[in-house]
């Protein structure tokens, strides 16, 4: 059974810092790109970052360009997503998410359950 587990959420003042980690099973993990996404409360669904299956190229979306560095260790299924410099905009519930494919920002396969990130002003 293919499992996405994120953890490392919580509570953060503006201009501090989170790491998100997600915890992957059941899938060959070295064999997907891993992405996060995010969806605040009234907002949609929306693309935050995704690394290769082999973690060399990454791409993010433009909101958190500089702020954010995604990363994974595939000795150990897991991929990561650092926050740095937060706005109170960061606020949503990230979702980890994997795909085939080299950089997507859609039509993922599988996604956690999501971890729950508040920023305060």
């Amino acid at each position: 059974q293919v499992q996405l587990v994120e953890s490392g959420g919580g509570l953060v003042q503006a201009g501090g810092s989170l790491r998100l980690s997600c915890a992957a099973s059941g899938i060959s993990f070295s064999r997907y790109a891993m992405g996060w996404f995010r969806q605040a409360p009234e907002k949609e669904r929306e693309f935050v970052a995704v690394i290769t299956y082999n973690g060399r190229m990454t791409d993010y979306a433009d909101s958190v360009k500089g702020r954010f560095t995604i990363s994974r260790d595939n000795a150990n299924n897991t991929v990561n997503l650092q926050m740095n410099s937060l706005k109170p905009e960061d606020t949503a519930i990230y979702y980890c998410a994997a795909v085939t494919g080299w950089l997507p920002r859609d039509n993922y396969d599988y996604w956690g359950q999501g971890t729950q990130v508040t920023v305060s002003s």
